[in-house]
């Protein structure tokens, strides 16, 4: 079984979408659907259960830790991490266990924008190489349960770029795999924001990251730095 666990807070507007096309794509009895909702006001609890997903209340907000919940409460063999905005690639099942089989205990997928601006093409071009700086928890990310233990999950210091962390010590340990398929990403952070500015948000942050620089102050600059609606 694969265990699709999503983190939200304030994703109304998106996760009855998502949960309705990880259900159409899936073939009966090989997905469970967990949405970790932080105490979303909006009603995307109420949204993701009408949907057919099992909603599970956060104990602690924090992308980091309600992955780690989803985690802990999931049935699957292969946890599948999703971000509430994100459009799953149909074939997401098959291609997931296929790369498992193929000895890959972890993966994510290329991305291209729901926008055809041709700098964000650019972005969504460089998502087929390796390399830290081109992944991101918007590509989605497949872990085998097993070694998602032996990593001990997200590390839930990092309040900002737990996905960039996770990656890293998956690299010193096994095979990451990149599907060369796309998942859609929302492009709204650049519609909101320049795309100059986002990539100089980004680059800040990535600097912040390296030189060790505490997650709470890489969160701060970064929102900071950046319009949200």
């Amino acid at each position: 079984m694969l265990s699709v666990i999503i983190p939200t807070y304030n994703e109304a507007a998106n996760i009855g979408r998502l949960v309705a096309d990880l259900r159409r794509h899936a073939p009966p009895g090989t997905v469970e659907i967990l949405v970790v909702d932080a105490g979303s006001p909006d009603g995307t609890a109420e949204v993701a259960r009408a949907a057919g997903a099992t909603v599970l209340p956060a104990p602690k907000p924090g992308r980091a830790a309600q992955l780690n919940y989803g985690a802990s409460q999931a049935r699957g063999d292969v946890f599948y991490f999703v971000h509430a905005d994100v459009g799953i690639h149909p074939g997401y099942v098959a291609t997931i266990a296929a790369a498992v089989a193929q000895g890959h205990a972890a993966g994510c997928y290329r991305f291209r924008f729901d926008s055809p601006h041709p700098l964000l093409r650019i972005n969504s071009y460089g998502t087929r190489f390796k390399g830290i700086m081109s992944r991101g928890g918007d590509q989605t990310l497949f872990v085998t349960r097993a070694l998602f233990e032996q990593l001990g999950g997200f590390n839930e210091r990092f309040v900002i770029m737990e996905d960039f962390e996770i990656i890293q010590r998956i690299g010193r340990l096994a095979s990451f795999h990149i599907v060369p398929l796309d998942v859609v990403v929302s492009a709204r952070k650049y519609e909101t924001n320049s795309w100059l500015r986002v990539q100089l948000a980004n680059l800040t942050a990535f600097a912040m990251y390296f030189l060790k620089l505490p997650p709470p102050r890489i969160a701060r600059t970064y929102k900071a730095l950046l319009n949200y609606r």
